[in-house]
């Protein structure tokens, strides 16, 4: 969905992207490239780790749009890992509302699957979910 900032009358674009227990609402604002997670900048944010500001940026750049928007941010819950692959999810996401030509190369590149993956829940009798006590013989 295309929404109007009503400050600058600027195209903005909307995304939601959910790995594990994290969620992440992406706009896309043209720009110059910033990457801005609540309220800091991307690279402070993320460490200055490159796996993950490059896993967000991966999208932008598959479509040679990696300076043209700014991805203005809002992630909750989980750990760093899961809000960078949220957080990716959630501009692909946008980008396919820009364009819906855009649909075709993120879905072959796979920016557009969430991953299913979660943690697996303890069990009785278990230290956690599979790791069980120590075997005794006698």
């Amino acid at each position: 969905m295309q929404a109007t900032d009503n400050t600058s009358g600027r195209a903005m674009y909307w995304g939601t992207g959910r790995r594990k227990s994290a969620v992440a609402r992406v706009r896309l604002v043209p720009g110059t490239g910033q990457l801005i997670v609540n309220g800091k900048p991307g690279d402070l944010y993320f460490q200055f780790n490159p796996n993950y500001l490059g896993g967000i940026k991966a999208p932008l750049e598959t479509l040679g749009l990696e300076n043209e928007y700014d991805i203005l941010v809002k992630a909750e819950g989980g750990g760093l890992t899961g809000q960078a692959n949220s957080i990716r999810l959630g501009v692909a996401r946008a980008l396919c509302q820009l364009d819906p030509d855009n649909r075709s190369p993120l879905k072959a590149e796979g920016y557009l699957t969430r991953d299913p993956r979660a943690k697996e829940r303890k069990k009785y009798g278990l230290h956690k979910a599979r790791k069980a006590p120590q075997y005794s013989k006698r």
